[in-house]
């Protein structure tokens, strides 16, 4: 065994461990990062779509296994960059009401102990950074303090409140593809984002959530489930589709866990608030009926799931590229499994700077909210390490 000492260890390089990193890089302190995937490869079949949606090439191999021990296929990458490696890149910040409680169709969402006037400098650091490598994700860090078990923590690491793993969030996402009477020749698609829905609408009290442009689909992409499509052909459908990319917030719920049986990772969830998304998907294809660009609607089958694996509208569980909640942070330890910074109330040399602080999903991708706070820990860090 090494004999090495380190200041820190960061374990995972994507959203927040490679920001944590980018941050403490000039503190002079000894610091090891543990990653478990290789460099991606620089290669002409990054820029192909098929082999990027309709292949396993950038996917990890693993299966985890739902509640029932149906196996899932999770559309992750294990890569040095972790999965910022193979992502859509949007960058947004939570609204502001997002860190405050307010009602749901399907309950509460709860309020986070810290505000976004906490955040809003490090959105800024965040924003000016671009584009960073990030922990180990929501899933996995859970995953590893619950096979961490020992006398000291039977429980699992830093599992006293027996919430290491409880509130998975993902969002309710879901994509179709708009078919539009004019031919879009857009390349680079993933533009436009679409708020007027957010909090609700006139009539609907409850949020209902955000809708994305995505990137645009090829015939390449579409062939390998043609069936899908007709009467258009793949071909047909690719040149005149515009893509979108719907989510809303699912709610923290304890029943919702990370679990691990052995060598199985097993995802023991039921997704709620599922009317807000019915509601947001069905006023979006009126729109775009009305303004001709829903000539027909598609399911999107190809993105964030296994090669081949077909869906209409909403993701599977395999879509999980959005993972939160796993270990909450907050003030109280028998509530909590994280305190403010981040740190684990049981333990004090360990902290989790991924998406699993976050005590509610919101309606955005969350890789800025992650990229934020880990600008926060590291700074905290340097105050303590020195």
């Amino acid at each position: 065994m090494s004999t090495n000492h380190y200041d820190l260890i960061i374990i995972g390089t994507g959203a927040g461990g490679g920001t944590l990193a980018y941050r403490l890089a000039q503190s002079g302190k000894k610091i090891l990062i543990l990653e478990r995937g290789p460099f991606l490869p620089r290669e002409k079949d990054n820029w192909n779509t098929k082999v990027v949606f309709n292949s396993d090439r950038y996917h990890n191999p693993e299966v985890w296994y739902d509640k029932d021990g149906k196996e899932l296929h999770p559309g992750m990458s294990y890569f040095v960059g972790g999965n910022t490696k193979v992502y859509g890149a949007a960058l947004f910040r939570l609204r502001e009401k997002d860190f405050e409680a307010y009602q749901h169709k399907d309950g509460l969402s709860p309020a986070w102990p810290l505000k976004y006037r906490d955040f809003e400098p490090y959105y800024v650091q965040a924003e000016k950074l671009y584009m960073v490598a990030l922990a180990c994700g929501a899933v996995n860090s859970s995953v590893l303090m619950l096979r961490s078990a020992n006398k000291q923590h039977p429980r699992g690491l830093a599992n006293r409140s027996d919430l290491v793993g409880r509130n998975f969030m993902k969002h309710v996402l879901g994509s179709i593809i708009g078919v539009s009477k004019k031919p879009n020749s857009t390349i680079f698609q993933k533009t436009l984002s679409i708020n007027d829905f957010y909090w609700g609408e006139a009539g609907y009290d409850y949020p209902m959530g955000q809708i994305q442009t995505l990137s645009k689909v090829s015939k390449e992409a579409l062939e390998g489930n043609s069936e899908a499509y007709a009467p258009l052909t793949p071909e047909e459908v690719a040149s005149h589709s515009i893509d979108w990319w719907l989510t809303t917030e699912d709610l923290p719920d304890p029943n919702n866990r990370v679990r691990v049986d052995g060598d199985k990772i097993i995802l023991d969830y039921t997704e709620n608030n599922n009317e807000p998304y019915d509601r947001l998907e069905k006023r979006w294809i009126e729109i775009l009926k009305s303004i001709e660009c829903g000539q027909a609607i598609m399911p999107n089958c190809s993105y964030f799931t296994e090669a081949g694996k077909t869906y209409t509208g909403k993701l599977p569980l395999d879509g999980v590229g959005h993972q939160v909640g796993t270990c909450r942070f907050g003030e109280d330890p028998t509530t909590s499994v994280l305190d403010l910074n981040c740190r684990t109330h049981d333990l004090d040399n360990l902290y989790v700077v991924d998406g699993s602080f976050f005590c509610s999903s919101g309606a955005v991708n969350p890789t800025l909210t992650i990229i934020a706070n880990a600008l926060r820990v590291g700074d905290h860090l340097l105050e303590r390490m020195n």
